[in-house]
């Protein structure tokens, strides 16, 4: 069955929700593309005359098939050599979707998305549609087949699995900065003092390499243990420039709605590290050197308005 235009143009207003839905749901930039894609041969496919609500529909699609990508990708994932950490996005990626509340901005950080790794595939959607895209309990039970007081006994529960995250401090692009500026001095620097009065006391330093790139397989816990960490890790030599293929450019950005360092490699984004803040100081860093993870990232590099490096030649 042929798509008009009128129906690819329905589609494509719906593909930017569509896209901020399933990255939630997946934490994976490329997974999201690949179930937004499955979605539109559905709706290629559809009876789209008897379609009523196509917003609707396409959602109810775009989630159930996130879904099962869930149950593939988690088991993926208990072989996935290293920590497993979501991928990134730099300010101004739509795929990071409406940023306008608190739940909004909170529900597509770093912190949120990796702890709702601890979610049941049916948790995760509800607390998605409802925190971040404020779908209503009846929405939900529609789009996933369950009855509203259901949904509202998984929302709470999904709730309660996620009260341990920290509450973030919000920053803006110049506070970001800033955050950065400070961070790379202390660690350039080598000011091991200097560090640790930035890190909360059980800091924890979090590294995802995939098995391409070498990264620590558990976390450093403790701000002596990560200021160390970091010291020599900014340290720079000719074999660490040979290891990442290139002298790298290191800039101040925004990923996930927080402060990040960003690597920069002839183009190529090779590492961002997502600092999670709270009560002022480095809660977290959760540094993403996998590759895979970072092609979105590279792609969107040329139009994040990035300015000048921090550090042009490491």
């Amino acid at each position: 069955m042929s798509v008009s235009a009128r129906e690819v143009a329905v589609f494509e207003d719906s593909r930017p929700r569509l896209e901020a839905i399933a990255y939630r749901l997946l934490g994976s930039a490329t997974d999201a593309e690949d179930a937004v894609q499955d979605t539109f041969l559905r709706w290629h496919a559809a009876d789209r005359e008897h379609v009523e609500t196509p917003a609707a529909w396409l959602t109810k699609v775009l989630t159930n098939l996130c879904l099962n990508q869930l149950t593939s990708a988690r088991a993926r994932r208990e072989t996935y050599v290293g920590m497993w950490l979501p991928e990134p996005l730099l300010a101004g990626d739509r795929m990071l979707g409406p940023l306008d509340t608190a739940e909004q901005r909170e529900s597509v950080s770093m912190a949120v998305l990796t702890l709702m790794e601890r979610l049941s595939a049916n948790e995760r959607a509800v607390y998605v549609l409802r925190e971040a895209f404020g779908y209503s309990h009846a929405e939900i039970a529609g789009i996933l087949e369950l009855t509203e007081v259901n949904c509202q006994q998984i929302y709470r529960r999904a709730k309660q699995h996620l009260a341990g995250a920290r509450a973030r401090a919000d920053v803006d692009e110049s506070a970001a900065r800033v955050v950065v500026e400070e961070f790379l001095a202390a660690a350039t620097g080598g000011e091991i003092e200097r560090l640790v009065r930035l890190l909360t006391d059980d800091a924890q330093n979090i590294g995802d390499g995939g098995g391409k790139i070498p990264a620590r397989t558990t976390p450093i816990v403790g701000a002596l243990a990560v200021a160390r960490f970091l010291r020599g890790l900014f340290r720079p030599s000719p074999a660490k420039r040979n290891a990442l293929g290139g002298t790298p450019a290191i800039y101040a950005e925004v990923a996930n709605g927080g402060p990040a360092v960003v690597v920069v490699i002839d183009g190529n984004v090779v590492g961002v590290m997502c600092l999670e803040m709270t009560a002022g100081r480095v809660a977290a860093l959760r540094v993403q050197v996998n590759p895979d993870k970072l092609v979105r990232a590279t792609r969107q590099w040329p139009g994040s308005g990035h300015g000048k490096p921090l550090i042009a030649a490491w």
